[in-house]
């Protein structure tokens, strides 16, 4: 599979191009930068730190989708709108690990995948998934005695709160238990509250150094306590998950995907 990357020249950028490469059944064959940016016209391999490839940077991403297979897309969601725009004209398989994507960013998302075969997720991550579903199993499982809280931790350079995976277990959770997360979401909570409200969604965020990401997700009760925790020490987990999304992604037929469907979790 020919795999490019936009947003190549970032850190997350990079750290595709690096697993791809190393993914046997890929081939790294392109990257895409926003025009004016200085890794236009540089070679890839050597961005990526993998030695030269002879593919240059590009700054136009409707040519990097018309020249490869899949493209791997954790950018902005503004940007990704529009990448998911080419997706459709080209027929190319989209995987997009964007955050901050909300519910008319995710409508376009499915209507573009009328016509090419998408697989967006808020974290590519395999074990992060499986958290999910636990998430979704035990919040059925547990009633409203248990009350629920999700703390997230992140590095300091993280510009949204909650994070898009603390808000995926909340939702995870809010189906568990058969409610809408906005109605039972608490966000924030400052000065005198007053006592907790019976079967609301809590979260947490702490932002500091260079964390990688860590999450929780709290059940507590009277005397006991359910705690599911997901660890991240690399962001290679995400690059991980992204390829094999995108392997997978190429033996689907159009449509809008998500990770759990990569990891034939289904209902």
């Amino acid at each position: 599979m020919k795999i490019g990357i936009v947003g190549c020249a970032g850190r997350m950028g990079r750290m595709l191009a690096a697993q791809v490469q190393e993914t046997e059944g890929c081939d790294l064959a392109g990257g895409s930068e926003a025009p004016g940016h200085p890794a236009i016209g540089a070679d890839l391999g050597e961005i990526a730190g993998l030695g030269a490839l002879g593919i240059a940077v590009v700054d136009d991403p409707g040519a990097l989708f018309a020249a490869v297979d899949a493209v791997l897309d954790f950018t902005t969601p503004e940007a990704t709108l529009a990448h998911a725009a080419l997706a459709a004209e080209t027929a190319t398989v989209h995987v997009i690990g964007t955050t901050g994507l909300d519910d008319a960013a995710v409508a376009a998302l499915r209507d573009h995948g009328r016509r090419a075969t998408i697989v967006q997720a808020p974290n590519m991550s395999l074990a992060v998934n499986l958290l999910l579903r636990l998430t979704e199993r035990v919040a059925a499982a547990l009633d409203d005695d248990y009350d629920i809280e999700i703390a997230e931790v992140h590095h300091r350079h993280k510009v949204d709160a909650p994070s898009g995976t603390a808000l995926a277990l909340g939702r995870a959770a809010a189906k568990g238990r058969g409610v809408a997360l906005e109605a039972r979401a608490a966000r924030g909570r400052d000065g005198i509250t007053g006592p907790r409200r019976r079967g609301d969604i809590g979260f947490g965020v702490l932002r500091g150094g260079d964390i990688v990401g860590e999450h929780k997700v709290m059940f507590a009760a009277d005397g006991e306590r359910l705690e599911l925790t997901h660890v991240a020490t690399s962001r290679r987990i995400y690059a991980r998950g992204a390829v094999r999304a995108a392997l997978w992604a190429g033996q689907q037929s159009p449509g809008l995907y998500d990770m759990a469907d990569v990891l034939g979790l289904g209902d």
